[in-house]
């Protein structure tokens, strides 16, 4: 079930985010997150940068949220999504339930584009990424550095067509 998240689930989605920053490249974060900081993140939703989890038996298994994509005034209708599953939840369609609704979300408010940035190679996220429609629309090659190997960076985007 896909719900909005709250403080109480900052404990879980820290799990779930740390997992990917002390394994994988697709965090670019270097240190693992304290649930203080997951908290203040949470605490910063509102209707154009919902945090949305998928609840299943009571279990968190995964997140999504959107963020500005730049600071700058002018990209206010621009954000940034972002996904992250729980390492055993893969493959099981959470992931796009997950992603819909947020998407879904977005469509009700002023927000025109979505961007997802995504850290390459990571063809599951590719995948659910383009089946929702995104676009690739950028490559940016060695542009971080972790575990002492340089990865690219792809861009992909959802434009919301006015109607």
């Amino acid at each position: 079930m896909n719900r909005q998240a709250t403080l109480n689930d900052a404990a879980r989605i820290t799990e779930i985010y740390n997992w990917y920053i002390e394994n994988t490249v697709i965090s670019f974060e270097q240190v693992a997150v304290f649930v203080k900081e997951m908290q203040v993140r949470i605490n910063t939703a509102s209707e154009l940068h919902p945090w949305f989890v998928f609840e299943q038996k009571g279990i968190v298994c995964g997140f999504a949220f959107a963020a500005d994509f730049k600071s700058r005034g002018d990209y206010y209708q621009t954000v940034e999504t972002t996904i992250y599953l729980d390492k055993d939840a893969l493959g099981r369609g959470i992931g796009k339930s997950l992603y819909l609704h947020l998407i879904s979300q977005l469509q009700m408010t002023s927000v025109h584009v979505l961007v997802a940035t995504i850290a390459l190679p990571n063809a599951q996220s590719i995948a659910l990424h383009e089946k929702l429609g995104y676009i690739k629309c950028g490559h940016l090659s060695e542009v971080g550095l972790k575990f002492e190997n340089w990865v690219d960076v792809g861009y992909w985007q959802l434009i919301f067509k006015n109607e």
